[in-house]
């Protein structure tokens, strides 16, 4: 690597598609990747650049070859928002309050709940609250013409039984009679039709059904364990006690309520979850950072059984430390601002997990995590991805635009990483056209072939590619250049075909911002 001082921002192209071993089906020269390496680069150049398939591990930036490699690698995001905690996900976070407050531990192995477990939770109905009313009334609130036809309905439909029996028919000329004299209609008591015994008396109100009179009055009797305010308020808009709306006494909890809920002061253990600016200028991520490295052994060697002496401070540094997105802390931005962090877990004055993220203009940006292997049964995996979709929602109450959980990639190939289709509702990114699409349309395409085009118009393009390369900015001899200016100088004419290859990958907006460097 040439030893040059770089402006910002700026980045080395290499030039074709690397191939190298592939973590997911083992096979040895399957993976191919464009990749380039970012000294520097502003959060939005790099939200863009995940918006065309790329990812980030420490400074190196690459994007697989979708058509080429052996595992397609699909960028996949949550929308947070709308997301509501599955049944598994709900009993992550049960069994970690449990543990909280009691300090029980879950019988069995951690992996009978593991985070790629395929199957679908069923819509809690809504059945078990139809009998429940949330709105609060009082019976002393009930007006007595209300209440006193409830209760005396049984009575009404006995005397009117025996009523009809001691009822004469009047004749039709006696009722012509009655209105030639002007006597009021209220007066005259009709009873024509059926004979007496053999229909119901017009006189009377139409008698009810029992079926209906007991409802009624389990609904009176629901009421009297309530109060008069909310009664009060449906009085005013003119809606009878018998139209009240039954809401939901029990309500379904919200993921904020699943993890915040509150422990009791004698708890076994206590949880807190730090956010550290990834920067060795942070005091609080300096003084953490053997700690923290010291986990990223424990967890490299136990879970993916690599050997000790490769586990070196430099390699975890230039892995997960280092990252080439300059801290911003704009006006309308989250408090903690943009950039690289890690989300530290700590339990009981110790460091058990470590979720590595970016947070970007529009979304966060998981990019890895590591934790304790006797801490397995809590299944930190999930719990730190709900925690995550919990902070970005967090971070949206500052800013609007801030909206979306990236996971990552989703590797529909590789069985074991389909979990992250779990957190709902979730979009995958059109290899071809750069267009989100929910994954419920992608899942038929990708049971059929490994590789995928989601967008479903045959006639869409890539509205994002590059249109103009002469615009496209270089670094060339410490300066920063159009590439129109620069191929004035350069003499290869096979570096075009680079230049455009790169413009293509990154898209016009970011070939405008970021510097390629040129030598």
């Amino acid at each position: 690597m040439a030893s040059w001082s770089a402006p910002s921002p700026s980045v080395v192209y290499f030039e074709g598609r690397t191939s190298y071993p592939c973590g997911y089906c083992k096979n040895s020269f399957g993976s191919r990747a464009h990749g380039m390496w970012a000294h520097s680069m502003t959060v939005q150049d790099y939200q863009d650049l995940i918006d065309r398939g790329w990812r980030r591990s420490g400074k190196y930036v690459y994007k697989p070859v979708m058509n080429q490699t052996c595992c397609p690698q699909y960028t996949i995001r949550c929308h947070p928002l709308q997301f509501q905690p599955s049944k598994s996900h709900k009993k992550v976070l049960k069994k970690m309050l449990k543990f909280l407050a009691k300090g029980e531990i879950s019988k069995g192995n951690c992996e009978d709940e593991p985070m790629d477990s395929t199957m679908e939770d069923a819509v809690d109905g809504d059945f078990a609250l139809m009998n429940k009313l949330d709105i609060k009334c009082d019976l002393k609130t009930l007006s007595s013409d209300l209440k006193g036809s409830i209760e005396s309905e049984e009575k009404e439909k006995e005397k009117t039984l025996k009523k009809e029996e001691s009822k004469e028919l009047i004749h039709p000329q006696a009722i012509e009679e009655k209105l030639a004299s002007g006597e009021p209609s209220q007066s005259i008591k009709v009873h024509i039709g059926p004979k007496p015994g053999k229909g119901a008396d017009l006189s009377k109100p139409p008698c009810r059904k029992a079926k209906e009179m007991r409802k009624e009055r389990k609904r009176l009797k629901l009421m009297q364990q309530n109060s008069a305010g909310a009664f009060e308020g449906f009085q005013a808009q003119g809606q009878p006690v018998c139209l009240l709306p039954k809401a939901k006494s029990n309500q379904p909890k919200s993921l904020e309520d699943l993890i915040f809920e509150s422990l009791p002061e004698n708890s076994s253990h206590k949880l807190e979850v730090r956010l550290v600016p990834a920067s060795f200028e942070d005091p609080e991520f300096n003084s953490s950072f053997n700690q923290s490295f010291s986990l990223y052994t424990k967890y490299q060697v136990a879970i993916h059984q690599e050997a000790p002496v490769l586990c070196e401070k430099s390699e975890f540094t230039r892995f997960l430390c280092n990252s080439p997105l300059e801290a911003e802390r704009p006006a309308n931005g989250p408090e903690c601002g943009y950039g690289s962090f890690h989300q530290q877990y700590w339990l009981d004055g110790r460091i058990i997990a470590v979720g590595v993220i970016d947070i970007l203009p529009y979304c966060v940006s998981s990019v890895y995590l590591y934790y304790d292997p006797d801490y397995s049964f809590l299944s930190l995996g999930v719990y730190s991805a709900l925690r995550e979709i919990a902070f970005t929602r967090q971070l949206h109450e500052k800013a609007s635009q801030l909206s979306y959980y990236y996971m990552g990639f989703y590797i529909h190939s590789c069985p074991k990483m389909r979990y992250k289709g779990q957190y709902k509702p979730s979009d995958l990114l059109c290899p071809e056209t750069y267009v989100w699409v929910p994954i419920e349309q992608c899942l038929p395409s990708l049971d059929n072939s490994k590789y995928c085009r989601f967008n479903q118009d045959p006639q869409a393009e890539d509205e994002g590619r590059s249109k103009e390369l002469d615009r496209l900015r270089v670094f060339h001899r410490r300066s920063a250049m159009s590439y129109g200016v620069y191929k004035n100088h350069q003499e290869d004419p096979s570096e075009e075909a680079t230049v455009l290859e790169y413009a293509n990958l990154i898209g016009q907006k970011c070939s405008e911002r970021m510097l390629l460097f040129r030598d």
